[in-house]
């Protein structure tokens, strides 16, 4: 910010305002010079800037401009007030992060992430695209209108290049409106359908409107001009000049056409703050912002709890949530694709994140403490708002639904942080208001007085480990660590007896490997992660500094853990509290053996077919997906085959953000969804890599009837295919065994014959 006078900083809405101001300055001054200096391009190949239009209408043409950028300023600025209103949020532009920056500016302008659904991004391109083609058409001709005749340089073959760009330009436009028409009121997709609003009619006609009364005057110019051949190169216009020539009143109607058109796009610049129409400013700026000083993973760390005193914890106010988040709410374009891919709208209940959003920017807009601005699409009048409280327009039920796995944020094309306000409310509820569902207080008490959610004794957290063929190493704290890993269990591989077969054949896998890896056992915690996911920040601190307190006095480096929620708290989130420690997920680490040799899989085959269905915190929150894929692909005879929904679109298998802990009793059961899907693929066998995943797809099959699927973490197959060639080799030589039989034996008779 540039300092305007000591202790003061000049705000974005005052610079909003004052570009504003400037473009209206600018306007007007092209008006005037033209009057003083009468320059003209006498060429012949060329066009008379407004040929054909009164001196009265070129005079209200440049005022109303010169009024109407500055007064679109204004409403825009009355925008960006209302995220000043938010708390710091750290997004400055570094030498690191610039190259970052332009990169996820360009995907904005470029509209990238757009293409993700093909017709829709195609359809947004044409009309983005060509309408910034045609607004640069207008700004060139308005330029050379301005220069004296010897720097005047539209005529001739530039001139003709010029009116062939802005003709495929206005084609290209209208394409995209009438496919945007015949998207939104007859194919009418769900999350269009219920969202329509009648800003959209406006929207969509005026942008129409402004594409065919364009083509229109251009028309009845070329028909005034005499139908010059060089014109043809207009392929549109021309044609239908050729259909006004000799029309009575002709220059009326070009004047019709001319100053209909140009009120058109004097609606748009009234529009565009005052609708979702803003996001052609807000989206690529918000993707600008995208980039920050924290990883993908890692929820926004909040102070020591156990040191520092705050008055209020999370977000019920708009002036909880930070700038940023606030900005967010005016980035939306409101397109649904976050409510297409919920799992938890998917499956009746009462989440749907692009509420979230729009519900923040309603009561945003209404609550601005100089007067209500134009809210965002969705606001209903009958719903008044009163104070600056979300909590007014948003439901509890809302925010407990949400299983955190970030299907919404991954899928945005506008890099909205909708998750972060989820789980930012989450913690209001939870620390100041109590307001949680009974069973997740049942396991914060576990945490709290257990160590684990399981509410088990920590002193069984390494039974798993009696009965292995090569004893583990439990190390207890006291003294450094002296193995090269740490294995970090987890209280679902060390509670959960189906979690616990994946941590005996991670252990086994990682012996015939000869790592050298060591436990905690019963001096492991839960990392803190269902508590933070759920919003209760102080029970977090209080597992996470135990166990930094305790891995810093061992001096560990190094970990392994089967889990990808302790992987990604233990990874991107202990760092926040000074715990730095490598952290690699299991899949990554069985990959790293295979390809070092180190684990020998040549022997290895499951001639089965297998899908693997991907972790949220593994997948979208650490964008490791090909990890456990490859991990599979190398055992022989594998058929590895995909859900429709795989990678980046996954879908959640209902257990994150602490709803492992919680009861789903609304709607459909999101892991009973997931299975069927998992199950339509034929696949004979899941494959997992994620302790919750494995009980809620295990469960879901089940529950769908399929009790002949086998769900297995990665690591029980791998394990399985390994020692299958030694299981086979023992029942052969029982068999044979078996069959090598004195005479008589089992009552046999003389022949042998029993």
């Amino acid at each position: 910010m540039a300092t305007r006078a000591p202790g003061r900083r000049i705000k974005p809405s005052q610079i909003t305002l004052a570009v504003g101001v400037a473009l209206g300055v600018v306007v007007a001054i092209s008006g005037i010079v033209p009057l003083i200096v009468d320059w003209h391009d006498d060429a012949q190949v060329t066009r008379e800037v407004f040929g054909n239009v009164p001196d009265a209408v070129k005079l209200i043409f440049y005022v109303v401009l010169a009024v109407t950028f500055p007064a679109s300023a204004w409403l825009f600025s009355q925008r960006v007030q209302n995220w000043e209103r938010g708390a710091p949020d750290r997004r400055p532009t570094t030498p690191k992060n610039v190259k970052k920056r332009m990169k996820d500016f360009r995907a904005g302008v470029y509209m990238k992430t757009l293409m993700r659904d093909g017709a829709a991004g195609v359809m947004h391109s044409l009309i983005y695209f060509p309408f910034l083609i045609l607004f640069a058409v207008t700004a060139i001709l308005e330029t050379n209108h301005q220069l004296p005749e010897s720097l005047k340089f539209l005529h001739g073959n530039v001139y003709l290049a010029w009116s062939f760009v802005g003709e495929v330009a206005g084609v290209l436009f209208i394409v995209g409106i009438v496919w945007a028409i015949v998207r939104r009121y007859v194919q009418r997709p769900y999350r269009l359908r219920i969202k329509t609003k009648p800003e959209d009619h406006l929207i969509l006609g005026m942008f129409l409107f402004i594409g065919v009364s364009g083509f229109l005057a251009e028309g009845a110019r070329i028909a005034l001009s005499g139908m010059p051949t060089f014109e043809r190169w207009s392929f549109v216009g021309y044609p239908i000049g050729l259909l006004m020539e000799g029309m009575p009143g002709l220059g009326t109607w070009h004047q019709v056409f001319w100053i209909g058109h140009f009120l058109g796009f004097v609606a748009f610049l009234i529009v565009l703050p005052v609708t979702k129409l803003r996001h052609m400013l807000t989206s690529p700026l918000n993707m600008y912002l995208s980039d920050r000083d924290r990883p993908k993973g890692a929820m926004k760390p909040l102070p020591n709890l156990m040191e520092t005193e705050l008055e209020s914890f999370g977000a019920a106010v708009i002036s909880d949530f930070t700038w940023k988040q606030l900005l967010d709410t005016d980035a939306c374009t409101i397109c649904g694709r976050c409510t297409s891919v919920c799992p938890a709208h998917a499956t009746g209940k009462p989440l749907d994140p692009r509420e979230i959003v729009t519900k923040i920017g309603n009561v945003m807009s209404e609550s601005r403490p100089a007067g209500a601005v134009s809210p965002v699409i969705g606001h209903e009048p009958e719903l008044t708002v009163t104070t600056d409280a979300v909590f007014e327009r948003i439901s509890p039920e809302e925010i407990w639904a949400c299983t955190s796995c970030k299907a919404c944020d991954e899928i945005c094309p506008v890099n909205i942080e909708i998750l972060d306000k989820i789980l930012d409310m989450r913690r209001y509820l939870s620390m100041m208001e109590s307001n949680f569902p009974a069973e997740l207080g049942n396991a914060y008490r576990s945490m709290e007085n257990q160590g684990n959610p399981w509410g088990l004794s920590q002193g069984t957290r390494a039974d798993w480990a009696k009965g292995l063929p090569e004893e583990v190493p439990i190390v207890d704290g006291s003294s450094p660590l002296t193995h090269e890993y740490l294995y970090w269990v987890g209280c679902a591989g060390s509670f959960d007896d189906k979690n616990k077969k994946v941590t005996v054949a991670t252990a086994k896998l990682l012996q015939r490997a000869g790592v050298d890896f060591a436990i905690l056992g019963p001096n492991e915690n839960c990392t803190g992660d269902p508590a933070r996911r759920s919003g209760s920040e102080y029970l977090f601190q209080m597992l996470a500094s135990q166990n930094i307190e305790a891995m810093n006095a061992m001096g560990v480096k190094k970990i392994i853990t089967q889990c990808p929620h302790c992987f990604n708290t233990l990874g991107n989130e202990y760092p926040q509290l000074g715990g730095h420690y490598e952290v690699v997920h299991h899949s990554q680490f069985l990959e790293w053996l295979i390809d070092t040799g180190k684990l020998d899989m040549s022997e290895a085959a499951l001639d089965e077919r297998v899908v693997y269905h991907d972790s949220c915190y593994l997948g979208r929150h650490n964008d490791i997906y090909m990890s456990p894929r490859k991990v599979l692909g190398t055992l022989k005879g594998i058929e590895i085959v995909e859900a429709p929904r795989n990678g980046t679109k996954g879908m959640c298998c209902g257990a994150g953000g602490a709803r492992m802990f919680m009861e789903e009793s609304t709607g459909k059961k999101v892991n009973t969804e997931r299975s069927r899907e998992l199950i339509e693929t034929g696949a004979s066998r899941v494959a997992t890599a994620c302790p919750f995943c494995y009980i809620m797809i295990d469960d879901g099959t089940k529950e769908n009837g399929r009790d002949d699927i086998v769900v297995q973490d990665i690591s029980m197959h791998l394990l399985e295919s390994l020692e299958a060639p030694k299981r086979a080799a023992v029942a052969m030589a029982g068999q044979s065994g078996a069959a090598v039989h004195q005479p008589g034996e089992h009552g046999a008779d003389d022949s042998g014959t029993a």
